[in-house]
């Protein structure tokens, strides 16, 4: 049986902290080096809903992908929901680690997750770390479809293949224009827009595009755009983790369990769809009236 600080060696092998982005929060946040650990559950949010889970399942450590706390703070206090986190796992003897930039540019990282849950087959990074010789590592996939289809039916297909969640998947574009190409990107990407027309891929899929972003890239290009929900394009990386750690598990005989939270923690709940006459339906309703009299 492990020691905390003998996995938590393995982890950082696997996403090493300085590889982080110099604002981020990665590492681990509380635990007892000595402690040993049996059972391992990872997440995308360390919220309580999560935590929570962790104490049922009897976890020892519990790994997320992203930080608990992003930025400072001056308390821990269980009165803040933050703090209640902190709380929960210290009374119950569960250490949190957060892999977070540092696993989306790993090899394999965070979008090559992505790209496995849509059966894509990655070409490259699309953004490629200047450190790495090999150029695996990066920020982003540029992926081939193994059959071209049109983006409104790859919007569908990547919606039945990612987690459900109420966004669903939006889609900017021509729904007959034929994708190919694709580049990826799990978590917030329309930073990105600039490199992903530089790869001249016929679609974009990631998540939380924001309107004028989004709006420029469709007037710039004809590039396809996917817009799936935040927590749906990270959460494949948990699964791709915990099968990590469980090779790195047989290999050293530790006999871990290593579980993946199934739970839904993306912030939206319900969705739903325009009812409304768009304004285009509308002024043409009322030209048609006008037309009659």
């Amino acid at each position: 049986m492990p020691a905390l600080s003998e996995v938590l060696s393995a982890l950082d092998a696997l996403w090493p902290a300085e590889r982080a982005e110099a604002w981020d929060a990665v590492g681990t946040v509380c635990g007892d080096p000595e402690a040993p650990v049996r059972r391992v559950l990872f997440a995308v949010d360390p919220v309580q809903e999560i935590v929570d889970e962790a104490v049922q399942l009897g976890a020892d450590l519990l790994v997320t992908h992203h930080p608990l706390y992003l930025r400072g703070t001056t308390t821990v206090a269980a009165a803040t929901f933050k703090g209640k986190v902190v709380h929960t796992l210290i009374k119950n003897d569960i250490a949190l680690h957060v892999a977070h930039t540092n696993a989306d540019t790993a090899d394999p990282g965070v979008s090559d997750a992505l790209a496995g849950a849509l059966d894509l087959r990655v070409l490259r990074p699309l953004v490629a770390d200047a450190s790495d010789p090999a150029g695996r590592r990066g920020l982003g996939r540029v992926c081939e479809l193994a059959h071209p289809m049109p983006l409104g039916d790859f919007a569908r297909y990547a919606a039945e293949r990612l987690p459900a969640t109420a966004q669903g998947i939006r889609v900017a574009g021509d729904p007959e224009r034929t994708v190919r190409t694709v580049a990826v990107s799990g978590g917030s990407g329309d930073s990105l827009f600039d490199e992903v027309r530089a790869a001249g891929v016929d679609a974009f899929l990631t998540a939380d595009l924001r309107h004028h972003p989004a709006s420029e890239a469709t007037q710039k290009s004809p590039l396809g755009l996917l817009d799936a929900a935040h927590w749906a394009t990270e959460w494949p990386w948990c699964e791709q983790a915990a099968a990590q750690l469980d090779e790195i598990s047989d290999r050293h005989g530790w006999d871990l369990r290593t579980h993946v939270s199934r739970t839904v923690t993306d912030p939206w709940t319900a969705h739903a769809a325009s009812s409304h006459p768009s304004p285009t339906t509308t002024l043409q309703s009322s030209a048609s009236r006008a037309a009659s009299d």
